[in-house]
C-alpha cells in the first residue's frame, strides 16, 4: 500500500479477500507508471471511463492480458491461479524477462485440471517460485468433502 501499487476497501485492506482480474491488472499498470492506452476498452463488459477501463485496455494492447472467446474481459470475476500465472508470464514477457525457462508440471496430481494456455505460463511461474501449491497441489488441497480448498480464486495465489 505505501508505493501506492494497492489501495484497502474503505479504510480497511482486506488481506484476505480474493483478487479480481481488473485488480490484479490494476496493480500492473500501476507499477508501470499509469501509462495511458491508446485506445478505447476493446472488451464488451469494459465500457469507457469505467473505474477499470484505462488499465484493461493497457495490459490489452500490451498483451498482458486476453479476453474470453465471447469478447468479454470479466474484470470483476475472481482470478483464478492459471490466470494469475497467464498475466505475471506475459508482463515477464512484455518486461523482456527470461521467460524461456520452466519447470514440469508432473510433479503435482492436478496438473490435468491445467488449461492448455496455461500450462507454459505455470511451469515457467512454479520454476520461478512465483506459484509454490498447496498440500502439493497447484489449486490447494482437496479437504474431506471431495473440494478444492483453498480454491483456485484464492487470492493468496
Amino acid at each position: 500500500m505505501e508505493n501506492g501499487l494497492m489501495e484497502g476497501v474503505g479504510d480497511r485492506f482486506l488481506p484476505n479477500k480474493a483478487t479480481t482480474r481488473a485488480e490484479l491488472v490494476t496493480i500492473l499498470h500501476r507499477l508501470e507508471g499509469k501509462p495511458a492506452p491508446q485506445e478505447s476498452p476493446s472488451f464488451t463488459d469494459v465500457k469507457a471511463g469505467s473505474r477499470f477501463a484505462s488499465q484493461v485496455q493497457w495490459a490489452a494492447e500490451n498483451g498482458i492480458v486476453r479476453g474470453y472467446a465471447d469478447g468479454s474481459f470479466q474484470p470483476n470475476r475472481e482470478i483464478s491461479r492459471q490466470e494469475f500465472a497467464a498475466i505475471f508470464y506475459r508482463y515477464a514477457d512484455y518486461k523482456n524477462y527470461d521467460v524461456d525457462r520452466g519447470r514440469s508440471l508432473d510433479e503435482f496430481p492436478d496438473k490435468s485440471q491445467v488449461d492448455a494456455y496455461a500450462q507454459v505460463p505455470l511451469q515457467w511461474a512454479t520454476d520461478v517460485g512465483l506459484i509454490t501449491g498447496s498440500s502439493g497441489r497447484l489449486n490447494g488441497h482437496t479437504g474431506p468433502d471431495g473440494h478444492h480448498s483453498p480454491p483456485v480464486t484464492d487470492g493468496r495465489c
